[in-house]
């Protein structure tokens, strides 16, 4: 009890005895600390508080119980609680008796406990982040995915309005700008490396550089008129920039920008260098990606015929894409090439697998297919010549398909060998699309007699030969894929089914949309055309 204050109080609520003990702890004068005078000492923060609670308890004669600040002689300000209770005559209270406490311990104690909580709420919070950043980078496979992941970690860690990664060149001269999606565009996208710019200023010095406000952004960068321009024309206010270093060198830095003037504290600072790390390395695997992906796609590309021959009364045309996720050289390839005889010949086919084997075995098969077709056109003959090569030279693992046909422009004759593959797709103007019912052949290199399939293609109809790509993937089972490509082909208008390069992208285009593609997507197409009058041989 020794630290307790005893006070008294009238029937009204006013004091009208003296408190040394309070009157030694603020300071306060008898005069000054009589009738409601007490109430001066009160921290302005609280004084309505209490005085309304005081009047409150007087007027309803309920006890009285409240937590407030005092200010001490010294100047500072205590934590104390004070209660009182009306000693009553009869139906009204005849004084109050009242205690006051020193919490501030007990206060300190609590709000230093409930700083550390939240100390430690945030870094849990930042650990779930960073973990969730991780997950999301690793997912990402080119620089502007990388800059999309890391704008919304951004936007939910610190409240950044604007996200970009700043890289170096290979010469490290000049410094490019990848921005987030719908992020607003920056005066200079692209600018040397010794350009006036906070992202600039982090890679030279290799240290996080922070500007509160554009006054401080000034002063950083030595008041280059850049920064006014910067101000101008975007809406930022604040900025930070991070180093992103990749074996001990920098390769640019991460930027965020603020709408609004603030502080970076020192805890989103931690956060954001962690997170600049992980942007790094996610970089640095998209740019692996992105080179490796290029290069296949051309790799890919160079083994296709640059383009397709000129054939008179038929019209050739076909599509090539590669897969999203593909950063390897695919083994599907198409070719088409016009015989000695006048007719043309067409071919599309499918190595099984990625990479050099793959590609390296569709290059060997594309040109024996040639060689054998120039000597003997017929297609049963052409595939079991391949069937013979292939045992020789191919391994059994290697699966190859493949659909080979053979086209007389004048009489519209088409002779047909396949070989595992998919069916062609015949698009016949009234008659409607269909799948050629025909039942494919074994694989390259497995032994059976290779069919010979014979029909006559009309003025005005198209026959499209296609990879797996363009009806299989993840969700969707070939069957189902080629019923959904025959409905599609029926709805294609009538301008699309009159061309076959509009053709072939009209089904890529409808086939693929609502799916990720997952393959590469090859198609050839060949049309005899509507003439007036038929050309001689």
């Amino acid at each position: 009890m020794g630290n307790q204050i005893v006070w008294t109080a009238g029937p009204s609520g006013d004091v009208h005895e003296d408190s040394p003990r309070w009157r030694a702890i603020t300071g306060q004068d008898l005069e000054r600390y009589l009738g409601r005078g007490w109430l001066d000492a009160v921290h302005p923060d609280d004084r309505s508080r209490v005085e309304r609670a005081w009047e409150d308890a007087v007027l309803d004669v309920t006890p009285f119980d409240a937590m407030f600040r005092v200010r001490t002689a010294s100047g500072g300000y205590g934590h104390y609680r004070a209660r009182a209770h009306p000693i009553m005559d009869g139906p009204r209270a005849a004084e109050w008796v009242g205690t006051l406490v020193d919490i501030t311990t007990e206060r300190e104690a609590d709000e230093l406990r409930q700083r550390l909580n939240q100390q430690l709420s945030e870094a849990a919070m930042r650990t779930a982040r960073l973990q969730k950043a991780t997950s999301d980078l690793a997912e990402a496979l080119t620089a502007d995915e990388v800059v999309n992941t890391v704008s919304e970690i951004g936007r939910s860690g610190v409240g950044a309005d604007h996200t970009s990664v700043v890289l170096l060149d290979r010469n490290r001269l000049r410094l490019r700008t990848i921005a987030a999606t719908h992020a607003h565009p920056l005066p200079r996208p692209a600018f040397p490396a010794d350009h006036p710019d906070i992202a600039a200023k982090a890679i030279a010095d290799r240290l996080p550089r922070l500007a509160a406000n554009p006054a401080e952004l000034g002063a950083l960068l030595d008041e280059a008129p850049e920064v006014a321009e910067l101000v101008r024309s975007t809406p930022e206010r604040a900025w930070v920039a991070l180093p992103m270093m990749a074996a001990g060198r920098p390769i640019g830095a991460l930027r965020f920008a603020f709408s609004t003037p603030r502080e970076v504290t020192d805890e989103e600072r931690v956060f954001l260098e962690a997170l600049a790390g992980q942007c790094a390395l996610a970089i640095g695997r998209a740019t692996l990606y992105e080179q490796e992906h290029s290069t296949a796609e051309e790799l890919q590309r160079s083994m296709l015929p640059e383009e397709l021959p000129e054939v008179r009364g038929v019209r050739l045309a076909a599509y090539y894409r590669s897969g999203s996720q593909n950063v390897q050289v695919g083994g599907d390839w198409y070719d088409a090439f016009p015989l000695p005889d006048g007719r043309v010949a067409g071919v599309l086919g499918d190595v099984m697998g990625k990479g050099i084997p793959a590609a390296a075995g569709m290059s060997r098969i594309r040109n024996a297919l040639r060689a054998l077709a120039f000597s003997m056109p017929e297609p049963a003959d052409v595939l079991a010549g391949l069937d013979r090569m292939f045992t020789a030279t191919e391994g059994m693992d290697q699966v190859t398909t493949l659909v080979y046909f053979v086209l007389d422009p004048v009489t519209g004759q088409l002779d047909l060998s396949n070989a595992g593959h998919l069916p062609p797709l015949v698009v016949a103007g009234s008659a409607g699309p269909s799948l050629l019912d025909t039942e494919p052949d074994t694989p390259l290199g497995i032994s059976s007699a290779r069919g010979h399939h014979k029909f006559f293609v009309q003025p005005g109809n198209t026959v499209a030969l296609y990879s797996d790509g363009l009806v299989e993937n993840r969700k969707r089972s070939v069957d189902s894929g080629l019923d959904e490509l025959v409905d599609v082909a029926s709805s294609a208008p009538p301008e699309v089914v009159g061309d076959p390069q509009q053709m072939l992208e009209y089904l890529v285009e409808s086939m693929l949309d609502g799916y990720e593609q997952d393959d590469d997507v090859t198609l050839l197409a060949v049309q005899l055309p509507v003439i007036d009058s038929v050309p001689e041989r």
